[in-house]
């Protein structure tokens, strides 16, 4: 899923990506603000509080929400530098080393959280949830050919209104049948990915309300797992064509 972009990659790949990451982006987000009380993924709200706190003079606040967009913007552009510099160095598998960044600082967090717990008048977590979520989202905008976007919902649910539309536009006229699966599957990804950020969501809720100390640790795993045999698949389908 990591390794084919823009036009090598397919529907179904970008379903598979796009949910996977979209479910454990759900589940960070949920812990996020169940943690620190911000949904770190959630750059529209935070724009908003941003805007509210200054009206009310809570400068404070509003900085911290401004805080928040800084460190997701932070996010992709090292997700951009790294895949940049693996485009010139020609590595097969330059998106899986910000997958494995992000996995690395879950699972730091994680630690931290297991040996000593998060310190309440810290906001680092926060700021460090925001940048994890603005690098999964640019690795998966690079791949997909901004297709598929796993933190921004906003995006996926006006895409979801457009791709709606333009299915009843093709029951009124006379379009194509290969155009109107074309529309169909477009619509199928989007609901997909939508969904599977709510499911991911419930979960991280369920799993962090249970077992806090390792959750971090429990979505760096998947995150980490998804990524090595990925590695290990296309390695293995290289040495064949080799072969």
């Amino acid at each position: 899923m990591l390794f084919q972009e823009l036009e090598k990659r397919n529907f179904v790949m970008n379903r598979r990506l796009g949910s996977s990451l979209a479910m454990i982006a759900g589940a960070i987000n949920v812990a996020g603000f169940m943690e620190f009380g911000y949904y770190c993924a959630n750059m529209t709200g935070n724009a908003s509080a941003l805007a509210l706190n200054l009206q009310k003079g809570a400068l404070q606040e509003g900085l911290r929400a401004l805080e928040l967009g800084g460190s997701f913007v932070l996010g992709a552009v090292i997700c951009t530098i790294l895949v940049n510099i693996g485009h010139r160095q020609r590595w097969p598998a330059k998106y899986v080393f910000s997958i494995l960044l992000e996995a690395g600082l879950l699972a730091l967090m994680g630690l931290v959280n297991a040996i000593r717990g998060f310190d309440q008048a810290s906001f680092f977590p926060a700021f460090t949830l925001a940048f994890l979520m603005g690098l999964q989202n640019a690795t998966v905008t690079r791949i997909s050919g901004s297709v598929v976007r796993t933190t921004h919902i906003t995006g996926m649910m006006t895409d979801l209104g457009i791709e709606i539309a333009d299915l009843l536009d093709s029951w009124r006229y006379n379009v194509s049948n290969e155009h109107r699966s074309s529309i169909k599957q477009r619509l199928w990804l989007h609901l997909q990915i939508i969904g599977s950020f709510v499911v991911g969501g419930v979960i991280g809720a369920f799993v962090y309300y249970d077992r806090p100390t390792y959750f971090f640790l429990i979505t760096a795993s998947l995150l980490a797992g998804s990524a090595i045999l990925g590695s290990i698949t296309n390695a293995t389908a290289w040495f064949s064509r080799k072969n």
